[in-house]
């Protein structure tokens, strides 16, 4: 990718405040980005081979969105918590584990995406994020659903395809967990926690590819007061 197309892009960037450059082979977040960090709000680089995000990245502060889907990241810089202002955060297929602490501070995150990536453990320190609609951990290698978890104010949380085999009962506290999708994990039917069924606020459970028929849901106490809120939702959006 030479330095000239960078310019083209860069000169487009400057009038609308979005700068796309994916799957070009970028070894690394461009460093002529630096000049528009007083008006760049949407990034995305996706499908390069990005290995590390400079701790520049937080002096973008009218940044809403950053994308950097499919690249090699292996960790985060702390500088990320200062976008103060980032909604959208995607970093599916990349080779992340943790997150840094920081991340917390992101205090208008609304989707958070780490699909495809190396996470062992559910990531720690994200109930701070209050306004946190969307969080996908998919085609990770998380093995629990910690108590810690109660702490989110997520909408939606996506754990498919992971090794979970535990879910802590506190996720049924989470106050505005509408959709738990769990799909193709390591679960019996004994790591239901009955009270996702009884008393939380889920009204989709996606449980499909587990160690047990899903039918046999129906036995679970609390079943049918799930399905009371499943077709309640469903009717709302029919």
């Amino acid at each position: 990718m030479g330095n000239n197309a960078i310019k083209a892009h860069l000169e487009n960037s400057r009038k609308t405040g979005i700068f796309q450059l994916t799957g070009k082979g970028l070894p690394e977040f461009p460093e002529e980005l630096q000049r528009l960090t007083g008006n760049l709000r949407t990034v995305d680089l996706s499908s390069n081979k990005i290995e590390v995000l400079p701790a520049a990245i937080g002096n973008f502060l009218q940044m809403k969105s950053l994308t950097l889907n499919c690249n090699k990241l292996t960790s985060l810089p702390d500088e990320i918590g200062k976008l103060k202002k980032l909604e959208t955060l995607l970093l599916n297929g990349n080779h992340l584990t943790q997150l840094p602490s920081t991340v917390g501070q992101l205090k208008a995150l609304r989707t958070l995406s780490l699909s495809g990536n190396k996470f062992r453990e559910f990531p720690a320190g994200l109930g701070s994020l209050r306004h946190l609609d969307v969080l996908d951990l998919s085609k990770n290698h998380i093995q629990a659903v910690p108590a810690e978890v109660a702490a989110l104010q997520a909408i939606e949380i996506n754990l498919n395809q992971n090794q979970i085999s535990v879910v802590s009962a506190e996720v049924s506290t989470c106050q505005r967990l509408k959709v738990l999708r769990l799909e193709e994990n390591c679960l019996e039917l004994t790591s239901i926690p009955v009270s996702i069924l009884t008393t939380s606020q889920v009204s989709l459970l996606s449980v499909e590819g587990n160690l047990f028929e899903v039918k046999n849901m129906r036995d679970l106490e609390g079943y049918e007061k799930y399905m009371e809120r499943f077709t309640a939702t469903k009717k709302k959006f029919a």
